[in-house]
């Protein structure tokens, strides 16, 4: 398993960047919420799901990442340099923390769900999760909690339940996470 931190620290592709979290408690959205900007980076990075290839991290992107308290899962909305989303990312995980400086982190547990703006839906990494779990990386326990957790998620997307499609738009387009510094523990602010 390995642990992510929201502020991508080590992260070389990306050389010049902008990095600012706060905590949220409010009746839509407890956990934190961060925003990573990129603004000089070495090369762009590109994927490709069900035969689309889409650029999801270049100059002027935006990142916005969720960090639902008690959840296990991350979601990551990516916007291009225009402001458009490209896609959200969902990364399945054990648990999530916070460091003394107030970054954000996860335990990943290899499992991934991909939403494109068009609405397709992609489950991803069911191989990784196989293989972690063959070569003892993980527990029974915590392969069941990552299938578990990527039904429930994908099962809120189908029901039109999953609302960080729509928060992360309107927390984008209202520059929620811009009027905030980072600081430790974060600010207890509202949706």
């Amino acid at each position: 398993m390995k642990r992510k931190f929201g502020d991508r620290a080590n992260w070389r592709r990306v050389t010049q960047r902008q990095f600012k979290s706060r905590y949220v408690n409010s009746e839509k959205f407890t956990g934190y919420v961060t925003m990573y900007s990129i603004y000089d980076l070495k090369d762009p990075l590109w994927k490709t799901y069900g035969g689309h290839t889409f650029r999801i991290a270049d100059k002027g992107y935006t990142w916005l990442q969720y960090y639902p308290k008690g959840a296990h899962y991350v979601v990551t909305a990516m916007f291009d340099d225009q402001g458009e989303i490209v896609e959200w990312y969902i990364d399945v995980c054990k648990i999530q923390g916070v460091t003394d400086q107030g970054v954000p982190w996860f335990d990943d547990l290899y499992l991934d769900i991909v939403v494109l703006k068009n609405g397709e839906v992609f489950l991803l990494d069911e191989d990784e999760l196989d293989d972690a779990l063959t070569r003892g990386y993980i527990t029974v326990r915590d392969y069941d909690m990552a299938m578990e957790t990527a039904r429930e998620v994908l099962h809120a997307i189908r029901e039109h339940r999953f609302p960080y499609f729509s928060m992360s738009l309107e927390h984008y387009r209202t520059g929620f996470v811009l009027n905030d510094v980072l600081r430790p523990g974060g600010n207890h602010d509202t949706v």
